[in-house]
């Protein structure tokens, strides 16, 4: 058994089983929970994406040349970088597990 390492991310970042009677202990829905989790996957994936585009167009210029784009490494690091990241579906359910997200059903608030 391994020692549990701090510099690791929060979520899994290989193929884990869940156990789906945890998914839905606080919707008592499977299905509107992982409703729940894909739309808090897609608002991390999108914000990433934002991130990303934000950090590469610092880089951006107007009269690129073939030489440019291969020796831009600090381009290249940051996209290993953004490579390296737990998928956001990874990411989201874990929120999910850990009660970080918020959500509410405007159909059972009557």
């Amino acid at each position: 058994m391994t020692a549990n390492n701090s510099n690791k991310p929060a979520a899994a970042s290989s193929t884990v089983t869940r156990d789906l009677r945890e998914l839905d202990t606080k919707t008592e829905n499977i299905y509107e929970s992982l409703v729940i989790m894909s739309k808090r996957a897609n608002q991390i994936s999108n914000n990433i994406k934002e991130e990303l585009h934000q950090k590469l167009s610092e880089f951006a210029s107007s009269n690129d040349n073939l030489e440019e784009v291969f020796e831009n490494r600090e381009q290249i690091e940051i996209s290993k970088h953004y490579e390296k990241l737990p998928k956001p579906s990874l990411v989201a359910v874990q929120e999910f597990l850990d009660g970080k997200v918020y959500y509410r059903n405007p159909t059972k608030e009557v």
